[in-house]
């Protein structure tokens, strides 16, 4: 299986800058997985594919603001993303430019609130970098950071809270679960209403979210590990949903990996946390999931070829043929698409 297999034409002019003012009011492409019929929705309408019984799985993390600027010695700047934390005060961070942040180099943060020394190579480029302060470093972190938004996006934001779900709850993410934003607190509220149980799970969305596939043959590529959690209570409302005949549909690919990444061999979930580096790419067997809502995704990456995995390569391409001569918006701030 080739990574050019998984190539599209895609127009720069299709790639969403802003999200919408409604978050609901995007357009939705409906794709049954196993016809390829399509239907053109808006997402609100998403409630009329769900059924009493159901559950939506949705990933809960928060994005930090990630991205900081800090100053040698020298007065040079280098742009520093925060991408995981391996204790309390290391993180594995990306940098640029990353000549300049050799190991042993300490570095300066607004008005010496907060300081790092480079204190070794990561994986492909990385610094792992250790942070010293006084106080809060969540409060330092939102003084003085930024939102981390993807390089496709060269729009400001003007509102950070955007890019985040609005049940974010556990602080990580170097990037947002997008798919997630699209539900507003009024959609969610109608769904539950409408018997839709939802249910929980928290995967830290790092580094892969951003780097393409860069080997020629798909079973050559190694995904960047994030962590993920999931309770007891929350496995409970998945295990109960298979067990009463009722569907799971992941919100978003990183809903996806962490449930099937838990679940063992007959499909049940129990409260657990760690790292995974699961890949999901055609040939695959679910475990779980019954269906996903993902926005629209970058060509030759992991995330289309998850996609794919569920349906088949040949309907999403097809679907995704479709979407870029219907004017859909791609990525994060894009539209969405339902396959069941």
């Amino acid at each position: 299986m080739k990574t050019k297999d998984f190539y599209f034409d895609l127009p720069e002019t299709l790639i969403a800058q802003v999200p919408l003012e409604n978050r609901s009011a995007s357009r939705l492409m409906v794709l049954d997985r196993e016809t390829g019929e399509l239907h053109h929705k808006i997402f609100k309408d998403i409630q009329d594919y769900l059924k009493p019984g159901d559950c939506l799985v949705l990933n809960n993390t928060k994005v930090i603001p990630a991205r900081l600027f800090g100053t040698k010695d020298t007065g040079a700047v280098v742009e520093f993303l925060l991408l995981k934390r391996l204790s309390e005060r290391r993180w594995e961070t990306l940098v640029k430019p990353g000549k300049k942040a050799k190991i042993g180099t300490v570095f300066t943060f607004g008005e010496g609130q907060l300081t790092c020394e480079v204190v070794a190579m990561g994986d492909e480029g990385s610094r792992i970098i250790e942070f010293t302060y006084e106080g809060i470093f969540e409060a330092i972190l939102d003084e003085l950071g930024n939102m981390p938004l993807p390089p496709y996006i060269t729009a400001k934001l003007d509102d950070p809270k955007r890019y985040n779900t609005v049940y974010a709850k556990y602080d990580g993410s170097a990037a947002a679960p997008t798919a997630g934003l699209h539900f507003t607190e009024e959609l969610m509220s109608a769904l539950q209403a409408q018997g839709i149980q939802i249910a929980y799970v928290t995967l830290h969305v790092g580094l892969g979210t951003f780097r393409p596939v860069k080997v020629d043959d798909v079973l050559n590529h190694k995904m960047h590990s994030e962590y993920y959690m999931l309770d007891a209570e929350n496995a409970e409302i998945i295990n109960r949903t298979k067990a009463n005949g009722g569907r799971v549909i992941s919100v978003g690919t990183t809903s996806t990996r962490t449930i099937e990444t838990i679940a063992n061999e007959h499909g049940k979930l129990i409260e657990a946390s760690g790292w995974t580096e699961i890949f999901i790419y055609p040939g695959y067997e679910f475990k779980v999931i019954d269906g996903l809502i993902t926005n629209f995704h970058l060509p030759e990456s992991t995330l289309i070829m998850l996609v794919s995995a569920l349906s088949s390569k040949e309907k999403v391409l097809e679907a995704y043929e479709i979407a870029v001569k219907e004017q859909y918006r791609f990525f994060s701030f894009g539209d969405a698409m339902l396959i069941l």
